[in-house]
């Protein structure tokens, strides 16, 4: 881990892993960090998110009154939590039905992928942020491309993670657990008391 313990070398490996997926993912399971390190970056890449999350709200003068982000806004550790769940179910997801597929990947491998997704996601984050206020017009544009990009990653890293050799399943895949995970979260969303806003 030592060989990107840098910012720096993080932002490099960050921008090789956004060119060639694949490899990016090969090189960070190298790493292998142990647990405790892993668990350490998993709830730091949270709190992290969370701070951007707020960042981007005040920019953007997100009302503070509803159903949902009144609550969330007034209890920022709650919304850290269920973040921070949301973020859990993902990875045992990805490693559970990848495995029902008949692939190969580990929970401690699959976590260590989200995480990495997270963070290069938090660095798109910040060129967004930085876009609002020098060409405002951009940041709507870098939001779509950074939903492109979370999938096109996402998918590559499910691949390199469990062996499997077709993109395409893997995505259709991948459609299907983000529609389950959608499911159970309006689902607890409504046992809290919360609603998602309606159109």
């Amino acid at each position: 881990m030592s060989d990107i313990a840098t910012l720096g070398s993080l932002l490099r490996l960050a921008r090789d892993t956004v060119t060639n997926p694949r490899e990016g993912a090969t090189t960070v399971l190298s790493f292998a960090p142990t647990k405790q390190a892993l668990w350490l970056m998993f709830a730091l890449v949270v709190v992290i998110s969370l701070m951007m999350g707020e960042i981007m709200s005040l920019m953007l003068g997100m009302p503070t009154e509803g159903p949902l982000t009144g609550p969330m806004q007034q209890s920022p550790l709650m919304l850290g939590l269920i973040q921070g769940a949301l973020l859990f179910l993902s990875i045992h997801a990805i490693h559970r039905i990848g495995r029902a597929f008949g692939g190969t990947g580990s929970l401690e491998e699959a976590a260590l992928l989200i995480i990495w997704l997270q963070f290069i996601l938090l660095c798109v984050q910040v060129v967004q942020i930085v876009a609002m206020v020098v060409l405002p017009p951009v940041a709507g544009l870098i939001t779509i491309l950074a939903i492109a990009l979370f999938f096109w990653l996402l998918t590559n890293f499910i691949a390199v993670l469990h062996g499997f050799q077709s993109l395409g399943m893997v995505f259709v895949m991948t459609l299907l657990a983000a529609f389950g995970l959608l499911v159970l979260l309006s689902i607890v969303l409504s046992m809290l008391g919360l609603a998602v806003p309606q159109a």
